[in-house]
């Protein structure tokens, strides 16, 4: 099994606890990464550019001049998409629809995937529990520099310590989220990954489970 080693505030070793090879201890898999990293990307996607087709323009629909013996093209609109300030053919509309799908069970099986690699790369930082004297920025900014905590870092709170989530909103380099929601998208844009012992048993109660073939 898996082992990951358990820290006090002050940064000093206090266990060594075994976790589940099925989400701590997983081979890479970057295709199965990768699929999920691009469909959440694509349902984050807002749609900006829209064009108005020529039954969106303004203007009159009746014909500019008759069909015959003026000797100029004939136009059925002065909303033709050959006419300044005509319709667009074929330009970018609002309802185009980028959002894909996500399986339940590949998704979990990226998180393990995820998670099992940042172990290996001693990536994790866990602490045995949470209980600052103050809840000030500079008690989390003290105890990321005892556990010598370097670059980018993702803090997952549990349900029982979101109150903490905002002292450590001000720190450069540092975002937080909640444990439960976790995702592999979070966990790619920040080097590391820090938690409580409470969230390491949690994330290992739910995702021992996950197995997609």
């Amino acid at each position: 099994m898996a082992k990951i080693k358990v820290y006090n505030l002050e940064g000093k070793e206090i266990e060594e606890i075994s976790v589940s090879d099925s989400v701590f201890g997983l081979p890479k898999n970057d295709d199965l990464v990768h699929q999920i990293v691009v469909a959440m990307d694509a349902n984050k996607r807002q749609i900006l550019a829209d064009t108005k087709t020529r039954g969106e323009r303004a203007g009159s629909g009746i014909k500019p001049w008759k069909q015959k013996g003026t000797g100029r093209a004939r136009v059925g609109s002065r909303r033709t998409p050959l006419w300044k300030k005509g319709g667009v053919v074929f330009g970018p509309s609002n309802d185009r629809n980028y959002k894909q799908k996500i399986n339940k069970k590949m998704n979990q099986k990226a998180i393990a995937t995820v998670l099992s690699g940042k172990l290996k790369d001693k990536e994790i930082f866990v602490v045995d529990k949470l209980s600052f004297s103050q809840k000030k920025t500079k008690e989390v900014a003290k105890m990321l520099i005892n556990l010598k905590i370097k670059g980018r870092t993702l803090m997952a709170f549990s349900n029982e310590e979101k109150e903490l989530r905002p002292i450590s909103r001000n720190l450069a380099k540092v975002e937080n989220i909640l444990t439960p929601q976790l995702n592999v998208l979070e966990m790619l844009r920040n080097k590391n990954l820090f938690m409580s012992k409470e969230s390491l048993m949690f994330l290992e109660e739910k995702y021992k489970q996950a197995e997609v073939k």
